[in-house]
């Protein structure tokens, strides 16, 4: 496959097997995502590959956080918050560092890791696997950012759901580029 049928393949599927993701398959990812562009090379993604075990932990801090900002939540509710982390095999969470020089600035980090995101899911694209790219109250959490290793005030941009595919996904019409582009001459 190529990178443009990659592009245009890629579609988030939300429905995957329980089947472990390899972990050469997840080296092969994150392989991919570090070939993103980022200013001054600073390199400023974070990855907190999260699987077997350590989903069930995930969803614990997620609840926690969850009961933090809605203390009035039944048991029910944060049955189905500690259940998120388990709806594919392995998750990718993604950090960004913050700027640690005045040079650089802030949102050219974010969009090198976006750009790292991007380049997983077309990497899992590629390797038949299904991806999700969520975020969520929990991606600013700061409970769920300490589980993960983050500090508090890090942005994370990213909870990638990643597993084999149920189905084949159909390829829907997506909207073209003709109405937000415009062209100087």
């Amino acid at each position: 496959m190529n990178v443009i049928e990659a592009i245009y393949r890629r579609r988030s599927l939300g429905k995957v097997k329980p089947d472990p993701v390899p972990r050469s398959e997840i080296e092969k990812l994150l392989g991919a995502a570090v070939q993103a562009p980022n200013h001054y090379k600073v390199r400023p993604w974070r990855f907190v590959i999260v699987a077997g075990e350590a989903r069930n932990r995930l969803g614990e801090a997620m609840a926690s956080g969850f009961h933090r900002r809605f203390p009035q939540v039944d048991d029910t509710g944060l049955d189905k918050e500690r259940a998120k982390p388990l709806r594919a095999p392995v998750i990718i969470a993604v950090g960004v560092d913050r700027p640690e020089e005045a040079r650089v600035v802030e949102i050219e980090n974010v969009c090198a890791a976006a750009a790292a995101v991007q380049n997983i899911l077309l990497v899992a694209t590629e390797l038949g696997l299904a991806g999700y790219w969520r975020t969520g109250d929990a991606a600013r959490d700061p409970e769920v950012k300490e589980f993960l290793g983050l500090a508090a005030d890090q942005d994370l941009i990213a909870f990638l759901y990643l597993g084999y595919p149920e189905t084949v996904p159909e390829m829907p019409e997506r909207p073209g580029f003709d109405d937000r582009a415009r062209w100087m001459n």
